[in-house]
């Protein structure tokens, strides 16, 4: 039976070994883990419920000592909290690319509506006139697509990404060998 609560993830592994990149050099506490194994936990911990906490729970063919089960421990928390520095990082960078696109935006959107106004007023009424009107006021508002982009949609994956490797960071390890 399980000391684990309230939403388990289980694996189950030959040797602890299995759980990290092989082609890491790092030292056992800053290894990445594999990428099939982050991918599993990810993967279950996106189909619980976004409260409650998660305990990973592993089941071993080969025992380890108890020193050992802390240092896994350890390096499943480390590898958590710098995902999830990583995603604070990089929703400032889209945060930062967003804000400039904005002044870009609404600086072609201003251009694009003083020229059409400009055409509007001092251009006969003409078809064409009134066409390249249009394609300019058209083409600032097009210009203003990424930025509401970003600050609409693109930002919140990365902090419900980075909500979960938190909680993923917290979570106890349970080894059963």
């Amino acid at each position: 039976m399980s000391k684990c609560a309230p939403h388990v993830i289980r694996l189950r592994l030959d040797n602890i070994h299995q759980l990290f990149n092989s082609l890491d050099p790092s030292p056992f506490l800053g290894r990445d883990l594999d990428t099939d194994a982050e991918a599993f936990i990810m993967d279950w911990a996106q189909e619980y419920p976004t409260k409650g906490g998660f305990c990973l729970e592993i089941t071993l063919s080969t025992t380890i000592s108890a020193q050992e089960k802390g240092r896994l421990e350890r390096a499943i928390h480390n590898y958590f909290n710098e995902r999830a520095r990583f995603c604070r990082h990089e929703l400032r960078q889209l945060m930062r690319e967003g804000r400039l696109s904005l002044v870009i935006g609404l600086s072609f959107l201003s251009l694009c509506v003083g020229v059409s106004r400009l055409l509007a007023n001092h251009i006969p009424s003409s078809g064409f006139a009134e066409l390249l009107s249009e394609g300019l006021m058209v083409g600032g508002w097009v210009a203003m697509w990424r930025p509401m982009e970003i600050f609409l949609y693109r930002w919140w994956p990365i902090v419900r990404r980075r909500r979960i490797y938190l909680r993923l960071a917290d979570m106890p390890v349970t080894v059963i060998a």
